[in-house]
């Protein structure tokens, strides 16, 4: 992109969300059963609904695949990654149904791309709840045009060293998906109930319980190399509690009972997004993980995302221009596989 008439580095936003509007029928059904659908106020604005209860306020930028262009032009976005806003998971429904609504919201998401397919790419997602299903969509997703899939952080009492979850990511791997790992259905949300709490606090010790699940439990030493997992929102508190893991692991024998190698050892296994708002938050998060694996990715359009996608690489005094151009897109093309 350009501006202010100059060339700019190539940006790709791989942390972004959307919601399809869908038909009347659909609509229909989702507010009698509960499921989760748009409410289109008709004026720019809208609710995304969980049956008949409003679950959060929203704007056309969600839904809308034209207005989502112009938004990535305002923003200097040569590509942006669209991916399920988490209501959408299902997980808690009976499988069968989460895998016809991943079905209907995978291909609504190729339709939304397709409206502008250089400048906006899908993830797709599944019925995690049931790994066969999982695997059999992801593959279908794959053959379709999706670059990869969006998952939860846990399924239930579940976390990412389940064996069903890793044969999930092993197939995922197979077929080439890469992998968004999202934090969703935060914990201890009755001791949050106010400020946003459970965004704050549990958002972020979730994301770290799903890279330490993977370390600790050996998972790692599993999985195949070639898989690409990424965790949302800079790692959670990964990066600034890694040494305090560290210390666990030399002097705790039942931290690294599973876990044959430092902690730290196993930070190129994964990737993290750059969405950590505060430039001192990226410098610690560039040492700890390396320049190769932190890619952008802006959470938007929620409010809790970056306003101004990629400000926070761009305007950063501490990296080098090199490093910045990882940053900005040269390390998602390695994790999306372009």
């Amino acid at each position: 992109m350009t501006g202010n008439g100059a060339k700019q580095a190539a940006v790709i936003d791989m942390h972004s969300h959307f919601f399809p509007a869908m038909d009347a029928a659909y609509r229909a059904r989702a507010e009698a059963e509960g499921l989760p659908w748009l409410r289109d106020g008709g004026d720019g604005t809208g609710f995304i609904m969980q049956g008949a209860k409003e679950f959060r306020p929203v704007d056309d930028i969600l839904w809308d695949p034209a207005r989502r262009v112009e938004a990535l032009d305002e923003q200097g976005i040569d590509l942006q990654i669209i991916c399920a806003t988490p209501i959408m998971f299902g997980y808690s429904r009976p499988a069968q149904q989460a895998l016809e609504c991943a079905e209907r919201f995978n291909d609504a998401a190729l339709d939304f791309c397709a409206h502008a397919p250089e400048r906006m790419k899908p993830l797709a997602q599944v019925p995690l709840q049931d790994i066969d299903l999982s695997c059999r969509e992801v593959s279908r997703a794959m053959e379709s045009g999706h670059l990869g899939v969006q998952i939860g952080n846990h399924m239930g009492l579940r976390n990412l060293d389940d064996e069903g979850i890793l044969t999930f990511l092993t197939h995922c791997a197979e077929v080439g998906a890469a992998v968004l790992v999202h934090p969703w259905d935060m914990m201890a949300r009755e001791r949050m109930p106010k400020y946003m709490l459970p965004w704050l606090v549990a958002m972020p010790a979730e994301t770290q319980l799903s890279i330490l699940s993977l370390i600790l439990s050996g998972a790692f030493e599993r999985l195949p190399r070639n898989l690409r997992i990424c965790f949302g929102h800079g790692g959670g508190s990964f990066a600034f509690l890694l040494g305090r893991v560290e210390n666990a692991w030399k002097y705790r024998d039942i931290v690294r009972v599973d876990c044959p190698n430092p902690p730290s050892t196993y930070v190129d296994r994964f990737f993290v997004d750059s969405a950590v708002f505060d430039p001192r938050a990226l410098t610690l998060l560039v040492e700890v993980m390396g320049e190769d694996r932190i890619l952008l990715g802006s959470d938007h359009p929620f409010p809790l995302g970056e306003q101004d996608i990629g400000a926070l690489v761009r305007d950063h005094d501490g990296l080098s221009a090199a490093q910045k151009a990882k940053i900005l897109s040269g390390n998602s093309r390695t994790f999306l596989n372009l």
